[in-house]
Protein backbone atom coordinates (compact mmCIF):
# COMPACT_ATOMS: atom_id res chain seq x y z
CA UNK A 1 0.00 0.00 0.00
CA UNK A 2 1.24 3.26 -1.35
CA UNK A 3 -1.17 5.34 0.42
CA UNK A 4 0.56 9.21 2.27
CA UNK A 5 -0.92 12.36 3.84
CA UNK A 6 -2.35 13.65 0.50
CA UNK A 7 -4.21 10.83 -0.80
CA UNK A 8 -6.13 10.17 2.73
CA UNK A 9 -7.38 13.96 2.41
CA UNK A 10 -8.76 13.23 -0.68
CA UNK A 11 -10.28 10.18 0.58
CA UNK A 12 -12.12 11.92 3.57
CA UNK A 13 -13.37 14.33 0.75
CA UNK A 14 -14.59 11.25 -0.70
CA UNK A 15 -16.74 10.30 2.75
CA UNK A 16 -17.85 13.31 2.54
CA UNK A 17 -19.35 13.06 -0.49
CA UNK A 18 -20.97 9.42 0.66
CA UNK A 19 -22.83 11.02 3.23
CA UNK A 20 -24.86 13.02 0.65
CA UNK A 21 -26.06 9.26 -0.30
CA UNK A 22 -28.09 8.96 3.00
CA UNK A 23 -31.66 8.66 2.11
CA UNK A 24 -30.88 8.07 -1.50
CA UNK A 25 -29.10 5.70 -3.04
CA UNK A 26 -30.67 2.46 -1.33
CA UNK A 27 -30.01 -0.56 -1.64
CA UNK A 28 -27.33 0.61 -2.95
CA UNK A 29 -24.04 1.25 -0.70
CA UNK A 30 -23.35 5.06 -0.05
CA UNK A 31 -20.72 5.81 -2.24
CA UNK A 32 -18.44 8.81 -2.80
CA UNK A 33 -15.90 9.78 -5.52
CA UNK A 34 -12.97 12.25 -5.53
CA UNK A 35 -11.14 12.65 -8.91
CA UNK A 36 -7.97 14.66 -8.46
CA UNK A 37 -5.29 15.70 -11.11
CA UNK A 38 -1.93 17.75 -10.29
CA UNK A 39 -3.26 18.21 -6.58
CA UNK A 40 -6.65 19.53 -7.89
CA UNK A 41 -9.90 18.39 -7.54
CA UNK A 42 -11.55 18.01 -10.58
CA UNK A 43 -14.27 16.02 -10.12
CA UNK A 44 -16.47 14.80 -7.40
CA UNK A 45 -19.59 12.75 -6.54
CA UNK A 46 -21.95 10.82 -5.01
CA UNK A 47 -24.27 7.39 -5.44
CA UNK A 48 -27.30 8.60 -7.17
CA UNK A 49 -30.45 6.24 -6.62
CA UNK A 50 -30.81 2.81 -7.28
CA UNK A 51 -30.69 2.75 -11.43
CA UNK A 52 -28.73 6.16 -11.41
CA UNK A 53 -25.69 7.17 -12.29
CA UNK A 54 -23.60 5.46 -9.39
CA UNK A 55 -20.15 7.50 -7.55
CA UNK A 56 -17.81 6.99 -9.96
CA UNK A 57 -19.90 8.07 -12.89
CA UNK A 58 -21.14 11.11 -11.64
CA UNK A 59 -17.89 12.25 -10.82
CA UNK A 60 -16.45 11.50 -13.99
CA UNK A 61 -19.19 13.62 -15.64
CA UNK A 62 -18.03 16.53 -12.93
CA UNK A 63 -14.67 16.31 -14.39
CA UNK A 64 -15.38 15.67 -17.43
CA UNK A 65 -17.81 19.59 -17.98
CA UNK A 66 -14.41 21.09 -16.83
CA UNK A 67 -13.02 20.53 -20.60
CA UNK A 68 -10.15 19.11 -18.96
CA UNK A 69 -8.11 15.60 -20.12
CA UNK A 70 -8.62 13.20 -17.52
CA UNK A 71 -5.62 11.31 -18.45
CA UNK A 72 -3.70 10.35 -15.72
CA UNK A 73 -5.81 11.14 -13.05
CA UNK A 74 -5.97 9.71 -9.69
CA UNK A 75 -9.79 8.78 -8.71
CA UNK A 76 -10.67 8.11 -4.84
CA UNK A 77 -13.64 6.02 -4.29
CA UNK A 78 -14.77 4.94 -0.84
CA UNK A 79 -16.08 1.53 -2.00
CA UNK A 80 -14.49 -0.66 -4.50
CA UNK A 81 -15.95 -0.04 -8.23
CA UNK A 82 -18.69 -2.60 -9.27
CA UNK A 83 -17.72 -5.10 -12.09
CA UNK A 84 -20.99 -6.62 -13.30
CA UNK A 85 -24.12 -5.41 -14.72
CA UNK A 86 -27.09 -4.82 -12.86
CA UNK A 87 -29.26 -1.72 -13.13
CA UNK A 88 -26.18 0.23 -14.47
CA UNK A 89 -23.13 -0.53 -16.75
CA UNK A 90 -20.35 -1.57 -14.29
CA UNK A 91 -18.05 1.64 -12.81
CA UNK A 92 -14.85 -0.22 -14.01
CA UNK A 93 -15.59 0.02 -17.67
CA UNK A 94 -16.23 4.13 -17.02
CA UNK A 95 -13.22 4.04 -15.08
CA UNK A 96 -11.03 2.50 -17.65
CA UNK A 97 -12.01 5.10 -20.23
CA UNK A 98 -10.76 7.78 -18.84
CA UNK A 99 -7.12 6.18 -17.95
CA UNK A 100 -7.18 7.11 -14.72
CA UNK A 101 -2.82 6.51 -13.31
CA UNK A 102 -4.28 5.21 -10.40
CA UNK A 103 -7.42 4.50 -8.32
CA UNK A 104 -7.22 4.57 -4.14
CA UNK A 105 -10.18 2.51 -2.99
CA UNK A 106 -11.33 3.08 0.82
CA UNK A 107 -13.21 -0.42 1.63
CA UNK A 108 -13.82 -3.36 -0.83
CA UNK A 109 -17.06 -4.30 -1.81
CA UNK A 110 -18.55 -7.29 0.33
CA UNK A 111 -21.33 -7.94 -2.72
CA UNK A 112 -20.03 -11.18 -3.98
CA UNK A 113 -20.86 -9.81 -7.61
CA UNK A 114 -17.59 -7.74 -7.11
CA UNK A 115 -15.34 -8.56 -3.84
CA UNK A 116 -12.31 -8.19 -5.23
CA UNK A 117 -13.19 -8.16 -8.73
CA UNK A 118 -12.91 -4.59 -9.44
CA UNK A 119 -10.04 -3.79 -8.17
CA UNK A 120 -8.96 -7.26 -9.72
CA UNK A 121 -10.48 -5.62 -13.32
CA UNK A 122 -8.55 -2.49 -13.01
CA UNK A 123 -5.23 -4.14 -12.38
CA UNK A 124 -5.57 -6.01 -15.49
CA UNK A 125 -6.07 -2.99 -17.65
CA UNK A 126 -2.76 -1.65 -15.93
CA UNK A 127 -4.07 0.62 -13.58
CA UNK A 128 -2.57 1.21 -10.53
CA UNK A 129 -4.70 0.09 -7.77
CA UNK A 130 -4.09 1.10 -3.41
CA UNK A 131 -6.73 -0.48 -1.01
CA UNK A 132 -6.76 0.87 2.86
CA UNK A 133 -6.75 -1.93 5.40
CA UNK A 134 -9.99 -2.61 6.52
CA UNK A 135 -8.64 -1.91 10.13
CA UNK A 136 -7.50 2.14 9.28
CA UNK A 137 -9.85 4.42 11.07
CA UNK A 138 -11.45 5.59 6.90
CA UNK A 139 -11.84 2.15 6.20
CA UNK A 140 -14.13 1.95 9.31
CA UNK A 141 -15.69 5.02 8.87
CA UNK A 142 -16.84 3.88 5.28
CA UNK A 143 -18.09 0.53 6.63
CA UNK A 144 -20.01 1.66 9.57
CA UNK A 145 -21.83 4.43 6.59
CA UNK A 146 -22.67 1.29 4.98
CA UNK A 147 -23.25 -1.01 7.76
CA UNK A 148 -26.79 -1.79 6.68
CA UNK A 149 -25.56 -3.28 3.25
CA UNK A 150 -22.42 -4.84 4.28
CA UNK A 151 -24.54 -6.69 6.53
CA UNK A 152 -27.54 -7.37 3.78
CA UNK A 153 -24.40 -8.66 1.48
CA UNK A 154 -22.18 -10.54 4.10
CA UNK A 155 -25.39 -12.37 6.12
CA UNK A 156 -28.47 -12.31 4.06
CA UNK A 157 -30.22 -9.97 6.63
CA UNK A 158 -31.51 -6.12 7.53
CA UNK A 159 -29.08 -4.41 10.05
CA UNK A 160 -31.52 -3.30 13.00
CA UNK A 161 -31.11 -0.40 15.63
CA UNK A 162 -32.67 0.25 18.31
CA UNK A 163 -33.21 4.07 19.62
CA UNK A 164 -34.21 5.05 23.37
CA UNK A 165 -34.06 7.69 25.28
CA UNK A 166 -33.97 8.06 29.47
CA UNK A 167 -33.02 10.06 32.18
CA UNK A 168 -29.90 9.35 34.15
CA UNK A 169 -31.99 7.53 36.79
CA UNK A 170 -33.55 5.18 34.15
CA UNK A 171 -36.99 6.66 33.34
CA UNK A 172 -38.06 7.18 30.02
CA UNK A 173 -41.61 9.32 30.92
CA UNK A 174 -42.98 10.93 34.09
CA UNK A 175 -45.51 8.35 35.68
CA UNK A 176 -48.52 9.92 33.54
CA UNK A 177 -46.67 9.21 30.34
CA UNK A 178 -45.77 12.54 29.69
CA UNK A 179 -41.93 11.99 27.85
CA UNK A 180 -41.55 15.60 26.18
CA UNK A 181 -39.14 16.58 26.26
CA UNK A 182 -36.50 14.38 28.33
CA UNK A 183 -33.12 15.20 25.92
CA UNK A 184 -32.94 18.63 24.41
CA UNK A 185 -32.46 19.59 20.89
CA UNK A 186 -28.94 18.47 19.95
CA UNK A 187 -29.70 15.00 21.17
CA UNK A 188 -33.20 15.09 18.99
CA UNK A 189 -31.95 16.25 16.03
CA UNK A 190 -29.07 13.75 16.07
CA UNK A 191 -31.60 10.76 16.61
CA UNK A 192 -33.39 12.51 13.62
CA UNK A 193 -30.05 11.97 11.78
CA UNK A 194 -30.50 7.89 12.88
CA UNK A 195 -34.03 8.05 11.17
CA UNK A 196 -32.93 9.70 7.60
CA UNK A 197 -30.32 6.67 8.11
CA UNK A 198 -32.98 4.47 7.71
CA UNK A 199 -35.39 2.25 4.77
CA UNK A 200 -38.04 1.45 7.47
CA UNK A 201 -38.86 3.10 10.69
CA UNK A 202 -40.67 0.47 13.04
CA UNK A 203 -42.49 1.12 15.57
CA UNK A 204 -45.66 -0.95 17.71
CA UNK A 205 -49.28 -0.45 18.37
CA UNK A 206 -48.51 0.60 22.02
CA UNK A 207 -46.36 3.40 20.99
CA UNK A 208 -49.56 4.71 18.41
CA UNK A 209 -51.76 4.26 20.74
CA UNK A 210 -50.13 6.02 23.52
CA UNK A 211 -47.66 8.58 21.72
CA UNK A 212 -48.86 8.94 18.12
CA UNK A 213 -45.86 9.58 16.80
CA UNK A 214 -45.20 10.96 13.59
CA UNK A 215 -42.01 8.77 12.54
CA UNK A 216 -40.79 10.93 10.01
CA UNK A 217 -37.24 12.27 9.63
CA UNK A 218 -37.60 16.38 10.56
CA UNK A 219 -34.65 18.59 10.67
CA UNK A 220 -32.80 16.58 8.15
CA UNK A 221 -33.06 16.69 4.38
CA UNK A 222 -33.83 13.55 2.74
CA UNK A 223 -34.92 12.44 -0.80
CA UNK A 224 -36.99 9.96 -0.12
CA UNK A 225 -38.79 9.33 3.63
CA UNK A 226 -38.11 6.23 4.97
CA UNK A 227 -41.21 4.00 4.92
CA UNK A 228 -42.97 3.46 8.60
CA UNK A 229 -43.70 0.18 9.43
CA UNK A 230 -46.47 -0.60 12.49
CA UNK A 231 -46.41 -3.96 13.90
CA UNK A 232 -50.25 -4.06 14.60
CA UNK A 233 -50.99 -7.85 15.50
CA UNK A 234 -55.29 -6.41 14.94
CA UNK A 235 -54.71 -3.21 12.71
CA UNK A 236 -55.74 -0.99 15.88
CA UNK A 237 -53.97 1.95 14.48
CA UNK A 238 -56.38 4.79 14.56
CA UNK A 239 -57.74 6.62 10.90
CA UNK A 240 -56.42 9.85 12.07
CA UNK A 241 -52.82 8.37 13.52
CA UNK A 242 -50.28 11.15 12.74
CA UNK A 243 -47.72 8.60 10.87
CA UNK A 244 -50.19 9.45 8.18
CA UNK A 245 -50.57 13.14 8.04
CA UNK A 246 -47.34 13.30 5.62
CA UNK A 247 -48.54 11.01 2.83
CA UNK A 248 -45.58 9.07 3.05
CA UNK A 249 -45.73 5.02 2.99
CA UNK A 250 -46.67 3.05 5.74
CA UNK A 251 -46.83 -0.65 6.11
CA UNK A 252 -49.22 -2.37 8.29
CA UNK A 253 -47.67 -5.52 9.79
CA UNK A 254 -50.74 -7.81 10.83
CA UNK A 255 -51.36 -11.53 11.84
CA UNK A 256 -53.52 -13.28 9.78
CA UNK A 257 -56.33 -14.28 11.00
CA UNK A 258 -59.54 -16.45 9.74
CA UNK A 259 -62.77 -16.82 9.68
CA UNK A 260 -63.06 -19.04 12.63
CA UNK A 261 -61.21 -15.92 14.59
CA UNK A 262 -63.43 -13.94 17.01
CA UNK A 263 -61.40 -10.85 16.10
CA UNK A 264 -61.68 -11.83 12.35
CA UNK A 265 -63.97 -9.82 11.38
CA UNK A 266 -63.27 -6.25 13.45
CA UNK A 267 -59.76 -6.83 12.09
CA UNK A 268 -61.06 -7.04 8.23
CA UNK A 269 -63.22 -3.87 8.77
CA UNK A 270 -60.46 -1.85 10.64
CA UNK A 271 -58.25 -2.62 7.71
CA UNK A 272 -61.06 -2.06 5.07
CA UNK A 273 -61.02 1.75 6.61
CA UNK A 274 -57.56 1.96 6.95
CA UNK A 275 -57.05 1.39 3.51
CA UNK A 276 -59.83 3.43 1.76
CA UNK A 277 -58.61 6.51 3.55
CA UNK A 278 -54.80 6.09 3.06
CA UNK A 279 -54.07 5.06 -0.11
CA UNK A 280 -50.29 4.88 0.68
CA UNK A 281 -50.74 2.01 2.90
CA UNK A 282 -49.96 -1.25 2.24
CA UNK A 283 -50.86 -4.00 4.46
CA UNK A 284 -48.67 -7.37 5.28
CA UNK A 285 -50.01 -10.58 7.26
CA UNK A 286 -47.80 -12.91 8.79
CA UNK A 287 -48.57 -16.08 10.93
CA UNK A 288 -49.32 -15.56 14.54
CA UNK A 289 -47.04 -16.58 16.71
CA UNK A 290 -48.07 -18.06 20.46
CA UNK A 291 -50.63 -15.64 22.32
CA UNK A 292 -51.36 -14.12 18.72
CA UNK A 293 -48.57 -12.39 18.95
CA UNK A 294 -46.66 -11.58 15.05
CA UNK A 295 -43.81 -13.45 14.19
CA UNK A 296 -41.20 -10.95 13.59
CA UNK A 297 -38.93 -13.28 12.03
CA UNK A 298 -41.40 -13.52 9.34
CA UNK A 299 -41.36 -9.66 9.03
CA UNK A 300 -37.60 -9.28 9.01
CA UNK A 301 -37.63 -11.60 6.36
CA UNK A 302 -39.62 -9.89 4.22
CA UNK A 303 -37.89 -6.27 4.87
CA UNK A 304 -34.75 -8.63 3.51
CA UNK A 305 -36.76 -9.50 0.30
CA UNK A 306 -37.27 -6.03 -0.31
CA UNK A 307 -33.47 -5.17 -0.38
CA UNK A 308 -34.10 -3.10 2.80
CA UNK A 309 -30.60 -1.83 4.56
CA UNK A 310 -31.29 -0.68 7.54
CA UNK A 311 -34.33 -0.68 10.05
CA UNK A 312 -34.56 1.82 12.83
CA UNK A 313 -36.82 1.11 15.97
CA UNK A 314 -38.45 3.28 18.12
CA UNK A 315 -40.98 1.73 20.26
CA UNK A 316 -41.63 0.57 23.74
CA UNK A 317 -40.81 -2.63 26.23
CA UNK A 318 -43.63 -5.02 24.50
CA UNK A 319 -41.77 -5.38 20.96
CA UNK A 320 -38.42 -4.00 21.90
CA UNK A 321 -38.19 -7.14 24.36
CA UNK A 322 -39.72 -9.49 21.38
CA UNK A 323 -37.07 -8.11 18.44
CA UNK A 324 -34.51 -9.06 21.58
CA UNK A 325 -35.58 -12.41 22.33
CA UNK A 326 -35.88 -12.92 18.42
CA UNK A 327 -32.04 -11.89 18.09
CA UNK A 328 -32.53 -9.15 15.34
CA UNK A 329 -31.19 -6.54 17.49
CA UNK A 330 -27.47 -5.46 16.21
CA UNK A 331 -27.26 -1.56 17.62
CA UNK A 332 -28.91 0.17 20.53
CA UNK A 333 -29.03 3.64 20.58
CA UNK A 334 -29.67 5.53 23.77
CA UNK A 335 -29.30 8.70 24.80
CA UNK A 336 -29.17 9.99 28.42
CA UNK A 337 -30.59 13.04 29.61
CA UNK A 338 -28.58 14.68 33.07
CA UNK A 339 -32.24 14.85 35.05
CA UNK A 340 -33.37 12.81 37.81
CA UNK A 341 -36.67 12.18 37.32
CA UNK A 342 -37.53 10.34 40.51
CA UNK A 343 -40.91 8.33 40.16
CA UNK A 344 -41.91 7.97 36.47
CA UNK A 345 -41.54 4.65 33.44
CA UNK A 346 -38.36 2.89 34.07
CA UNK A 347 -36.53 2.27 30.67
CA UNK A 348 -37.19 -1.11 29.82
CA UNK A 349 -36.16 -1.02 26.21
CA UNK A 350 -34.35 -4.41 26.96
CA UNK A 351 -38.10 -5.82 28.51
CA UNK A 352 -38.39 -7.90 31.09
CA UNK A 353 -39.89 -10.39 28.97
CA UNK A 354 -36.32 -11.24 27.86
CA UNK A 355 -35.51 -14.24 30.04
CA UNK A 356 -32.23 -15.99 30.29
CA UNK A 357 -30.95 -18.91 31.93
CA UNK A 358 -27.00 -17.98 31.49
CA UNK A 359 -25.56 -14.67 31.50
CA UNK A 360 -23.53 -16.43 28.70
CA UNK A 361 -27.10 -15.99 26.95
CA UNK A 362 -26.99 -12.13 26.84
CA UNK A 363 -24.89 -11.94 23.99
CA UNK A 364 -21.46 -9.85 23.13
CA UNK A 365 -21.90 -6.51 22.80
CA UNK A 366 -19.16 -3.52 22.66
CA UNK A 367 -19.58 0.08 23.27
CA UNK A 368 -19.13 2.36 20.41
CA UNK A 369 -17.56 5.66 21.08
CA UNK A 370 -19.46 8.34 23.33
CA UNK A 371 -20.33 11.37 21.94
CA UNK A 372 -21.77 14.75 24.04
CA UNK A 373 -24.55 16.51 22.20
CA UNK A 374 -25.24 19.53 23.96
CA UNK A 375 -26.13 18.27 27.91
CA UNK A 376 -26.93 14.43 26.54
CA UNK A 377 -25.15 11.63 25.96
CA UNK A 378 -24.99 9.32 23.25
CA UNK A 379 -23.99 5.76 23.79
CA UNK A 380 -23.85 2.98 21.36
CA UNK A 381 -23.92 -0.33 22.05
CA UNK A 382 -23.53 -2.79 19.34
CA UNK A 383 -23.29 -6.44 18.81
CA UNK A 384 -19.97 -7.94 18.33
Amino acid sequence: MNIDVLDLKWLELALGQAQSAIGLSSPNPRVGCVIVKDNVVIGQGYTQAAGQAHAEVMAIRDAQSTGLDLKGCVVYVTLEPCSHFGRTPPCVHALKAISPARVVVVLLDANPQVAGAGVAALREAGVLVDVLPLEHVLAQAAYDLNVGFMTRMRFNRVYTRLKWAASADGKTALPDGRSQWITGVEARKDGHRFRARADVIVSGIGTVLSDNPQLNVRGVTVERPPIKCIVDAYARTPLDACVFDDGAPVWLACVELNGDDGEYERQAERLHALRAAHPQLLVLTFAAETEGRLDLNALWAYFYSRQINEVHVEAGAVLNAALFEAGLVDEVLMYVAPRVVGAGKLVAAFGDAVNLDALVEAGHWHWSTPALLGDDLRLVLKLN
